[in-house]
């Protein structure tokens, strides 16, 4: 015990002695006498000046504490230095350094699914910068984030350190990337109005499944999450649940990072229906009952987030056209029970002049290869004009109507004045370039093949550069073409056109060949009016007609030369030029032949279409077309230059299967005068909606005659035909795919069917 206790004594009395020693030793060192000099030692790369610059110290001043706290501090600040210790020679201040070595060189491995290029320009780290463990450590979270963004929560990263002479480091990440984190199971708590299966088909994120290889959907994303939540409450106002809440979304990661559980707990409230529906309008001249016909809720509705949206939408475009550029729709909502004990909501649309909003600036991101003059040109708002929302909404349409972005967000935030508002405008470019293959096939020519190669944004400045191949058992065609969308930095869209087919007109017993070229421009006479003008000199053959063939094509053998005017009208109020699901267009089309070569005609041409979309996902749509060509200066017109129907101007009929034809030899002869009209409805097919499967089913009516060819055994009559079908369309990966199956019920004896389509196509 006692030599226990003695020892006891004899450490306290050297701890009580070193600590007497460091106050004694401290005490030294801060003195408070001026400092004559300040020495560096242990430095290499840095210059012993530069270390002093950052210390902040002279010489003359004095060894206080809080002054050499505070150069301690801005020393390891720098991150030039691993450690730094302060010593005192006399009146000398030593600052002993351990430098930081520099990166030599900086390497990634392991990583297949993400290139070096992108994690280069994640990481902050570079060659010939100063290690440090701190950034590295910060690279290391940037890395795993990718890799998690990416969908690879099992992704692991160790950066490797290998010493080298003159303090020099090669530092490596070591990358295990793992396998994608699929969504393993999506389950809702709290839903008692619909079933899970409906909820899941409402969301974004899908469960894994064999046949979401195409698809990403399966692989979980938080920003997709976040995204979900939304989509549910949207469905849920959408169908009476005014007062729905996602509760929570918690996403659980399984224990071996392979699979995620998703559980959304949900309180879906009581269902409304609308009470009184009412507008109430404070912008003078502008009654209420000018807005009613722009309403998409009535009293007695079941209660739908989405009409109100709606309702307000319309309103705003149809007061914009009536000159008031500050408005704002509010909605109202006044939750009450009925006489029945009902739910309802008593709706009012609080219309009001809107805060007097100029915009600032027009920033444009998500570019790479499109210029910045490309989008703005599609503005319809400029910076320092009154902020005007149905313009907005009109330049959003034809930034995406280019076709160059698969994604057009234009959001609105507060500038640093008070009147004024930023807009941001975020673009996902897509591709742009096309390698199209078309193959079909009919009853009587068999399999048939289309190349085309299209560069719809040739770089990056919206030119328009295009090349088909078409080849077949009855033709072989070449186009070349080219467009300028902005002609000289002008509103005006011109193009170039080269062209020569030769085609094997079976339905006629002949074969023809087109050689020419043409011109052509086009400009904007309102925003939704367009004009095209264009010119076409052409070298037309009509050459091997069969001997058995009709004597009226017999008499059309040879060469002509056809020197053609032609104009465009199109009125065009579609929500969207690719994939129409609103909207209508009108247009007319008039060419003159005769100014110049031996052809003389006058042709005319009607096209319309509207669109309308119903019931979520369904799009009926009504599309016709009429025309009528006659010769002038007491010329006919040629067969090569009459109407022809069938394929996919009138589904169920081959081309040229229907209209004038010479029963004596079956020849077609074409026609001066015909229409052709389609109704059609398209629908979900009830398969995951990233698969971007649709059916459709149609009937196609028309008719073709006045031939001027007819001869005494021919047929011509405005006879109507008839035709009902169905197809499906599949927006592939690959490419826009269509089958189309159509059955003539009503035709004459005389016509020639064709029953099936098909079509496919790839992207670059």
């Amino acid at each position: 015990m006692r030599v226990w206790f003695n020892g006891f004594l004899l450490a306290l009395g050297l701890l009580l002695t070193g600590g007497l020693l460091q106050a004694v030793h401290a005490q030294e060192f801060f003195t408070g006498e001026p400092i004559s000099d300040i020495r560096v030692e242990g430095n290499q790369r840095i210059e012993s000046e530069t270390v002093r610059s950052y210390m902040q110290i002279s010489p003359g001043d004095p060894f206080e504490p809080a002054r050499i706290d505070r150069a301690l501090k801005a020393l390891f600040a720098t991150g030039l230095f691993a450690d730094v210790t302060f010593q005192r020679d006399g009146s000398t201040l030593v600052v002993v350094v351990k430098e930081n070595p520099i990166i030599n060189e900086l390497a990634f491995e392991g990583n297949d699914r993400i290139d070096d290029k992108q994690l280069q320009s994640e990481v902050q780290l570079r060659p010939r910068t100063v290690y440090t463990q701190t950034r590295v450590q910060e690279d290391t979270k940037r890395i795993l984030e990718l890799y998690r963004r990416s969908g690879r929560y099992a992704a692991t990263v160790e950066p490797k350190v290998i010493p080298l002479d003159q303090n020099r480091v090669n530092l490596v990440f070591e990358i295990h990337e793992g396998s994608l984190t699929t969504v393993e199971r999506i389950d809702f708590v709290g839903n008692k109005a619909f079933s899970d299966s409906t909820l899941r088909d409402q969301i974004l994120t899908k469960e894994t499944a064999f046949y979401r290889f195409l698809s990403s959907s399966d692989i979980y994303d938080p920003d997709r999450l976040a995204a979900d939540q939304d989509a549910l409450t949207k469905y849920y106002t959408s169908n009476g649940y005014a007062d729905f809440e996602v509760v929570s979304a918690v996403a659980e990661l399984s224990s071996d990072l392979k699979s995620f559980f998703i559980t959304f707990t949900v309180d879906e409230g009581d269902i409304y229906n609308f009470g009184t529906v009412t507008v109430d309008s404070q912008l003078k001249g502008l009654a209420p009952d000018a807005l009613q016909q722009y309403l998409e809720t009535s009293e007695g509705d079941t209660f739908d987030s989405s009409a109100i949206q709606k309702s307000i939408d319309q309103m705003t475009t149809a007061i914009g056209t009536l000159g008031y550029a500050f408005v704002k729709i509010e909605p109202k909502l006044e939750r009450t029970t009925d006489d029945k004990g009902n739910k309802i909501i008593n709706l009012t649309y609080l219309v009001e002049e809107g805060p007097r909003v100029f915009v600032n600036r027009i920033d444009i991101t998500g570019n790479v290869r499109t210029l910045d003059k490309v989008i703005r040109r599609e503005f319809r708002i400029a910076e320092g004009d009154a902020f005007n929302s149905t313009k907005l909404q009109r330049t959003r349409q034809r930034i995406q109507n280019l076709g160059f972005f698969s994604k057009v967000d234009i959001t609105a935030k507060p500038a640093d004045d008070p009147d004024k508002i930023d807009l941001n405008v975020n673009v996902e470019e897509q591709s742009t370039g096309e390698l199209t293959f078309g193959i079909g096939y009919s009853t009587g020519d068999g399999p048939l093949g289309q190349i085309n190669l299209r560069e719809r944004n040739l770089l990056g400045l919206g030119y328009d550069l295009r090349l088909d191949f078409t080849i077949s058992g009855r033709s072989s065609q070449v186009n070349l073409s080219f467009t300028d969308p902005y002609f000289l930095d002008l509103p005006l869209a011109a193009g170039v056109d080269l062209f020569r087919t030769q085609t094997q007109r079976d339905e006629s017993s002949f074969e023809q060949s087109q050689l020419g070229g043409g011109v052509r421009g086009s400009y904007d006479i309102q925003e939704y009016l367009r004009q095209t003008w264009r010119y076409r000199f052409t070298r037309q053959d009509i050459y091997n007609v069969d001997n058995n063939a009709s004597i009226a094509i017999q008499q059309s053998k040879g060469v002509s030369y056809s020197s053609l005017v032609g104009e465009d009208l199109i009125y065009d109020r579609r929500d969207s030029r690719f994939d129409p699901r609103t909207g209508y267009y009108l247009q007319l089309s008039n060419d003159f032949s005769g100014l110049g070569g031996d052809v003389y005609y006058s042709s005319h041409q009607f096209y319309a279409g509207y669109y309308y979309t119903f019931g979520g996902d369904l799009t009926a749509s009504v599309e016709g077309q009429a025309g009528y060509i006659h010769g002038l200066f007491g010329d006919s017109v040629k067969i090569i230059d009459s109407f022809s129907l069938g394929g996919t101007t009138f589904r169920g009929f081959k081309i040229g299967g229907l209209g004038p034809r010479d029963l004596a030899t079956g020849d077609f002869l074409g026609g001066d005068i015909y229409y052709v009209g389609t109704f059609q409805l398209a629908f979900p097919l009830g398969l995951p909606e990233e698969y971007q499967i649709r059916g459709r089913v149609f009937t196609d009516f028309g008719s073709l005659w006045n031939s001027d060819l007819s001869t005494s055994t021919s047929v011509d009559e405005n006879v109507l035909r008839v035709s009902i079908g169905t197809g499906i369309t599949w927006r592939s990966p690959f490419g826009p795919i269509a089958v189309d199956l159509a059955y003539p019920i009503k035709k004459e004896s005389y016509d020639k069917e064709e029953l099936f389509r098909f079509s496919v196509g790839t992207r670059f």
